[in-house]
Order: C-alpha cells, then sequence, then structure tokens
C-alpha cells in the first residue's frame, strides 16, 4: 500500500510532498516524490492522559469515535472502574481494548480507594500493582493523588512507586496547586508529570524541576488557556490530554481540536505537533509509529494544518476511519457490574433541624473545586428542606456496594426549581450522587439509579428519563451516537428543571470528589477537604 500526500517531518522540522510505503503493517519506506496530492501526512494523535469510563463507552466503543478524530492511541487510567471493580475491572478494559486495532494502554490504578473517607467496591494494594505492573499490557503507575503520602513517607504509597522502577516503567502524578519543597520531594520520588496544573506558574516551577506537563482540555477541568502560552519555549516536556471526555464532546472532536486552538494561538506547528503526536510515544514508550522506517504505520491524513480536519485514520497500516466514517467494528462484551443497594424510602432523606445555620457547598460552573458557605434553613415539619427560592438543595450520596442510609448535605448552583437528578457517575467511588428540589424526588431519582443497577437520570413528579451505565454502573452497552444523544437529552431535561450549570451532570459527578477542596459529600457524610476531615452539616 501507498500514501501520497504532503508529508509532515515534526523532529527535522520539514514538510516534503511523498510517499509513504506500507508492508504488513509497518513503514517500509519514506520517499520524496512529486505529485499533486495536497492532503497532508502526519503521525496520529495521542491522548497522553484520559479515563476512558468518563465517555460513558466501553473502550471498543471509545476507539470507534476517536479514530474518526485523527486519535490512535491514548494514556488511559482504568482508575474509575478499578474504585468499582479492581483488579477484574482494569482487566475488563484491556481485554475490550484488545478487539480493536486502536492502541489503548493503560496503567496500574495508584488509588483504589481514592480515600478512606468514602465507600468504594475495592482495594488495589502494592501486591495488586506489583502485579498489574509486571503485565506487560500495563505501561505505567496511573496518576498518584495520595500527594501527601509521597511527601510524608506513607510506606504503602511508596512501595507502589518502588514497584514502577523495578519495571522500569513511568509514574504519573496528580498535585494541584504543589509548589516549593513540597513539591521537589514529590517530584524527587520519581513522579515524572502532572496534569492538573491551573496556572502557568505552578506549571512553569514544575517544568524547571523536571517535571512533563500535560494541558488538559476536557468535558470537565479546562487548562488550555491557561498553559498554552508555554508551548513555545517548553514543548519538548508538554503533551496534551482529555483526563475527562463526555460522549457528546467525543463525537464533536478530540485533540484535533487542541492542536487546531494552539496554531490559531500562533504556537508553532512543530512544536504543537510534537506535544500531540511525539512526546507521549516517548515519554510513556508506546508501540505507535511515528512515520518511520520500519515503525508501525500508524498515522494520518488530514486536509489542512489549521483545522486538522481528519480525512483518513491508519493504525498498523490498516484504514481504521475515513472521512468521518469508523470501520471499526462493534464487539461483544460483557457487563461487569457491582451494585447491592436496595431502594430507599422518602423518610430517608429527612435532615433534621438541629441547628440555625447550616453549610452549603457552592459549586462552581466548569470548576472541580467548590466553596463552603454558611446559610439559614428552610425548615418545614422540623425538616430541613430544599430552599428553592435562594438555590439551596438537598442534596444526597447513596452507598452503592452495600445497603446504608444515605448522606446529606446541602448545595448552592444546581438552579432546579422542580424535580431531581441523579447519577452513579460519582468521582471517585461512584456511588449514587443527587439533587433535588423535595424529597421525593431526590428519592425517586435515586430509586431510578438503583432500579437500573446504574445510569443517569432526570425525575419530574411521575416521569423520569434515564440511560442506564450497566458496565460498572459507569459506562453504557450503547454505541457512541445513542449514548451521545441521550446525554444530550438529559443535559437538556435538567436544564428545564431549572440549572442554569453548562453541565449539570458533569457537575454533580465531581461533588463527592473528595481530594478536590473545599467542601464535598461523601456517602460517609460532609467532607471538608482543606482540613481533609469530615465535619458537620450543622454549622452551629
Amino acid at each position: 500500500m501507498t500514501v501520497r500526500g504532503n508529508i509532515v517531518d515534526i523532529l527535522n522540522r520539514k514538510i516534503f510532498k511523498g510517499e509513504i510505503t506500507v508492508e504488513q503493517g509497518k513503514i517500509k519506506a519514506v520517499e520524496e516524490k512529486d505529485h499533486d496530492v495536497e492532503t497532508f501526512i502526519l503521525p496520529g494523535f495521542v491522548d497522553a492522559h484520559i479515563h476512558i469510563e468518563s465517555s460513558m463507552l466501553v473502550p471498543s466503543e471509545f476507539a470507534r469515535v476517536a479514530v474518526n478524530h485523527g486519535t490512535v492511541s491514548t494514556v488511559s487510567d482504568p482508575h474509575e472502574i478499578a474504585n468499582v471493580l479492581g483488579m477484574e475491572g482494569v482487566r475488563f478494559m484491556i481485554e475490550n481494548g484488545k478487539q480493536t486495532p486502536f492502541k489503548f494502554n493503560f496503567g496500574a490504578p495508584s488509588c483504589v480507594p481514592a480515600t478512606t473517607f468514602e465507600s468504594s467496591g475495592a482495594t488495589i494494594d502494592s501486591e495488586g500493582i506489583k502485579e498489574l505492573l509486571s503485565n506487560p499490557d500495563i505501561k505505567y503507575l496511573a496518576e498518584m493523588m495520595n500527594y501527601p503520602g509521597v511527601i510524608f513517607d506513607d510506606e504503602e504509597v511508596l512501595k507502589k512507586i518502588h514497584w514502577a522502577k523495578v519495571y522500569n516503567k513511568p509514574v504519573d502524578g496528580h498535585a494541584p496547586g504543589l509548589r516549593g519543597d513540597q513539591v521537589s520531594k514529590y517530584i524527587s520520588e520519581g513522579i515524572s508529570t502532572d496534569h492538573e496544573c491551573f496556572t502557568q506558574e505552578e506549571a512553569l516551577e514544575k517544568l524547571q524541576k523536571g517535571m512533563k506537563i500535560l494541558i488538559r482540555e476536557g468535558s470537565a477541568a479546562k487548562n488550555f488557556e491557561a498553559l498554552i502560552g508555554l508551548a513555545g519555549d517548553h514543548f519538548e516536556n508538554m503533551m496534551f490530554c482529555s483526563d475527562d471526555k463526555h460522549p457528546d464532546d467525543l463525537l464533536l472532536g478530540h485533540i484535533n481540536q487542541l492542536c487546531a486552538r494552539a496554531v490559531k494561538k500562533g504556537v508553532d506547528l512543530f512544536k504543537v505537533l510534537q506535544m500531540a503526536c511525539v512526546n507521549p510515544v516517548n515519554h510513556y514508550n508506546l508501540d505507535v509509529g511515528l512515520l518511520e522506517l520500519g515503525d508501525s504505520a500508524d498515522f494520518i491524513v488530514v486536509e489542512d494544518l489549521k483545522e486538522f480536519k481528519v480525512l483518513q485514520t491508519f493504525i498498523n497500516g490498516q484504514l481504521v476511519s475515513e472521512n468521518g466514517q469508523s470501520f471499526i467494528s462493534p464487539v461483544n462484551f460483557d457487563k461487569p457490574n457491582q451494585f447491592k443497594a436496595s431502594k430507599k424510602l422518602v423518610s430517608d432523606f429527612i435532615v433534621p433541624h438541629n441547628a440555625n445555620r447550616i453549610r452549603v457547598i457552592e459549586a462552581l460552573d466548569g470548576e472541580l473545586v467548590t466553596r463552603e458557605l454558611i446559610k439559614e434553613p428552610l425548615v418545614k415539619y422540623d425538616n430541613v428542606i430544599s430552599d428553592i427560592s435562594n438555590d439551596v438543595l438537598k442534596m444526597a450520596v447513596v452507598n452503592r456496594y452495600q445497603n446504608d442510609n444515605p448522606a446529606l448535605g446541602f448545595i448552592k448552583n444546581f438552579g432546579l426549581k422542580k424535580g431531581a437528578i441523579a447519577s452513579s457517575v460519582g468521582h471517585d467511588s461512584h456511588n449514587i450522587i443527587a439533587v433535588g428540589a423535595d424529597d421525593t424526588s431526590l428519592c425517586r431519582a435515586v430509586n431510578t439509579v438503583i432500579e437500573n443497577k446504574g445510569g443517569i437520570c432526570v425525575v419530574l413528579e411521575e416521569d423520569s428519563w434515564v440511560m442506564p451505565l450497566p458496565v460498572a454502573g459507569i459506562m453504557s452497552d450503547q454505541d457512541a451516537k445513542a449514548v451521545g444523544e441521550t446525554y444530550q437529552q438529559l443535559d437538556k431535561k435538567a436544564k428545564e428543571l431549572g440549572s442554569q450549570l453548562s453541565a449539570p451532570f458533569m457537575t454533580l459527578s465531581f461533588m463527592g470528589l473528595l481530594v478536590i477542596p473545599s467542601l464535598k459529600l461523601s456517602d460517609k457524610g460532609l467532607f471538608d477537604g482543606n482540613a481533609f476531615q469530615f465535619t458537620s452539616v450543622y454549622s452551629d
């Protein structure tokens, strides 16, 4: 097979008319040759850090969409499914991904459970990490979120890092806001990347101390604008990633969008492409070709080098996408899950009136962080209820791994005037999380998720709309188009209830993420992320 076009040689910073010859999935020849083909050939894009589960698609379905945008490979942390199913979940992701030509590169999830302050479905200790890292399918130790454990020499944390060194595999970082001597200590233990930088100053310090910095732009956190200014001087040590990419967003684009935005901002083309195509391959030692002789024939054909509209995607010499049509076939798969909660009663959602002031989580649109507010409660029949007029709504987190009482709290900025929304996508342990305008709706929303053994839903009086997520309670068994459309419908329904948030279900999914401050709710209670301890819903 031969492919002609303008060949983009990223490392030698040149573009030339030429022809690529492919035999048995490998690059046999790259030759300069005159022709009248105007399109461009370049290595495929790599997402340097993503949780596939956040797309609500199993890997084989994710692949079918990603190739349409020129993505040939991901560096994938199966942290979400591992918190539900442990090693079984990691194995499911690997085996399902292997049924496609797409190059998934899974890591060993380092923080399962993410904290001891919530109920998760599994534990992966240092012996489990050793077992995973000994597997050639596992390419790295995934994000070490327990940075206090690294800084203060927690024995179990250091054992996990030790095994990564033994198997000569990189260690990914997760250290939002960590600066000074503490980040120096963190890096000194062998942690090589961070995708959590929110400011240019933080990213620059980490770069100067030897870290690789990933510019994250996903459906949840968006740091592209804050960090892209560093690319000109530091492109050799930077990459692009999504972290979390929801299905409706994935249908629109992937790393190709970030390349277009970076070029539009005036970043040198070759620097942009080195970040998008080359650096992840070299850092993680991926089996992904870079248009060199003998490489795997992993490359894309694009219309131009401004918008990066992808015309063709090849993996191992196989045409897997052309003009937005994926040639990766659907596959059959099992639906492993763990869902043991039983249905709740409306009375389970009563908050007794025990104080004149309550702590309220302030959700911030497009942010993972929250703020703590102190408010006067609205009380009816000695029950603190949702205060619709002041947008202080009751929320619940329900343990899905055993039958337990809901943990209850209050949240501002969801804006619901009626009904409720609920989801079993709740980082990091994926318990059921819900917000409602009244206790009855809140209970119905939680029970709808329980009945489906996972999903996201909207309820209004006797009506309900649900997208079941039967794979670990966090992924659908449907194709990307169906999932994306259903997700958009539910998003619209939530907004019809009054929510002004740009992505209500995305924001909801992070309101139980305890490792990001300030105030969050776990299935065990209200949690102060700054003091890293539980606190009371009552403030006096």
